[in-house]
């Protein structure tokens, strides 16, 4: 009877315990970053576990209680029910829970399940069989130990996730050669590999667009940016027809890079950006510039290398590469690809693009100076790729938004809502500010900060307020302990305390803009919490 109850316990855990392998993929599946998960949200972590076992007493109390002592199958029977309804439930919770970025049942979670059952299982069978030693002569006592298991539900999520590392590792490697080949085999192929620490993906969409003027081009969707994102990518959506293959290249950790281009082999390499980043994971800016320069690296002799004239990281790291390079930025005088008689409005973009050999006009839908140098860098790659300029000019023209970055979105009731809610960083910030500053009065943000920056999240959150005083007329702020570094910052730049709002929540925050805004008002949503952050 007691193997009822131990198996019914191992389901209802790996049940309950959703929101767990929830965070445990919200990090890659990385146990650093899930033990920081953990730590910021202790409560909503522990308590399925905690739920779980007040099931497992309760019920063994009640039963025992209520049934007769000599019928001895009934009780761990109606024990194993109400624990798997318990699981059923708290696994139906944590399902209808909005998450901005939704649990994904891929088949490496579903693999990730079964060996969690097998692991709890494992653990309750050795929990009992030490039970049963340590206690001969109180079975009652035994079954007592059952009841700590699930308040280590966390633990436990962990362990399964390391025993299934192994398994996921072969698999991988398995999926990632076939990438390779598939890769190897297709000399024709120009491959770009694209890192920074922000400006990948709108850097990504934009040099996709404007070569697919000439080429027929595969871009990796969305966010699709580690090895196995990338490796899925090849093996189901690359076709005979395409010419180019470009590929984000995100990484958290120094080595990432490396690791990417051990898959992709990029011929020609693109520099976004570098700055304080993950700096929760890689601690340093050298570490992260180390590791962004790890593209660069790895590129053949004779490839390619483009980056930004940052007046910083980016051009210091140009002028020590030897590989055939090119600078792009906004100065005529040094860099190979320049914007100049640059005007932003809020319905876009004018400029004219220039290089050695041409000068040609150019619009675009997208916002801010910030994007201009995105598609100038795109450019650069284009013109090194034979496009001709009235070829990169129309494919400029046809740009369109990345979602949630300084996206225009279209609101009843005559407000303008620029939706700049990806994940911030201060450079991407201050740009955002100075596009809301094109718009009249009255403008307002909503913002929780910045997040993943480790030990200088405080200071550059009081940075990122002060720069944000100058741009907005109201500031909705989210998180009363994650605001106070905004908070000061706005202080620090003279801001109207009367004109700053905190809310406890995004939903919140937006019912206050709902409250204080009216027609020709303008709402900047900058950045947005994960899910695996809380206040």
């Amino acid at each position: 009877m007691y193997l009822i109850v131990l198996l019914s316990l191992s389901a209802g855990c790996v049940l309950a315990g959703r929101l767990l392998f929830h965070y445990f993929q919200l990090e890659s599946y990385q146990h650093p970053g899930y033990f920081r998960t953990i730590r910021r949200n202790a409560l909503k972590a522990f308590l399925p576990g905690l739920a779980e076992t007040l099931a497992l007493s309760l019920s063994g109390l009640l039963f025992a209680y209520i049934i007769p002592e000599d019928n001895d199958w009934l009780p761990p029977v109606c024990v194993s029910v109400v624990i798997l309804l318990c699981g059923i439930l708290l696994y139906r919770l944590a399902r209808d829970h909005k998450a901005k970025k939704p649990f994904r049942f891929t088949p490496r979670m579903k693999r990730l399940y079964a060996v969690s059952f097998v692991v709890f299982f494992g653990i309750l069978i050795v929990i009992r069989f030490c039970a049963s030693l340590l206690l001969p002569f109180s079975a009652a006592g035994g079954v007592m130990l059952l009841f700590v298991f699930p308040l280590f539900l966390p633990v436990w999520v962990a362990l399964a996730g390391l025993i299934a590392w192994p398994i996921e590792k072969a698999i991988s490697e398995m999926y990632f050669r076939d990438a390779q080949r598939i890769l190897r085999d297709r000399k024709d192929l120009i491959r770009i590999g694209i890192t920074g620490s922000w400006g990948k993906t709108s850097v990504k969409f934009i040099l996709g667009t404007i070569l697919s003027e000439k080429y027929n081009t595969l871009v990796t969707p969305s966010s699709f940016n580690t090895p196995m994102g990338v490796t899925r990518v090849i093996r189901t959506s690359l076709e005979p027809g395409h010419r180019v293959f470009i590929a984000e290249m995100g990484a958290r950790h120094v080595g990432d890079i490396k690791e990417m281009c051990r898959l992709v082999h990029p011929e020609i390499g693109i520099l976004t950006s570098v700055g304080p980043q993950h700096l929760d994971t890689f601690k340093t800016l050298e570490r992260i510039t180390r590791t962004k320069y790890e593209l660069i690296d790895a590129l053949p002799d004779d490839g390619r290398c483009f980056f930004p004239d940052d007046q910083g990281i980016c051009l210091d790291l140009y002028r020590k590469t030897e590989k055939p390079k090119m600078l792009s930025g906004l100065n005529s005088q040094t860099d190979d690809v320049w914007a100049e008689d640059i005007s932003v409005s809020p319905e876009g973009s004018h400029f004219v693009l220039c290089t050695r050999d041409f000068c040609i006009p150019c619009r675009t839908a997208l916002l801010g100076e910030l994007n201009i140098r995105n598609i100038v860098l795109c450019a650069s790659v284009a013109v090194s790729l034979g496009l001709t300029g009235e070829q990169i000019a129309r494919g400029i023209s046809r740009l369109s938004p990345v979602e949630h970055r300084l996206q225009l979105i279209p609101s009843p009731g005559g407000i303008t809502i620029i939706d700049d809610a990806f994940n911030s960083n201060i450079r991407g910030a201050e740009q955002a500010f100075q596009v809301l500053k094109e718009f009249p009065p009255q403008r307002i943000i909503i913002t929780p900060g910045m997040v993943e920056l480790g030990k200088l999240e405080y200071e550059m959150n009081r940075e990122f307020g002060e720069k944000m005083a100058a741009g907005c007329d109201t500031a909705i702020l989210v998180g009363k302990k994650r605001s106070a570094a905004i908070r000061e910052g706005l202080a620090k730049a003279g801001f109207p305390e009367e004109n700053i709002r905190v809310a406890d929540s995004l939903d919140e925050a937006v019912q206050m803009m709902h409250d204080i805004a009216r027609s020709g008002d303008t709402v900047l949503f900058e950045n947005d919490l994960p899910d695996n952050y809380s206040e």
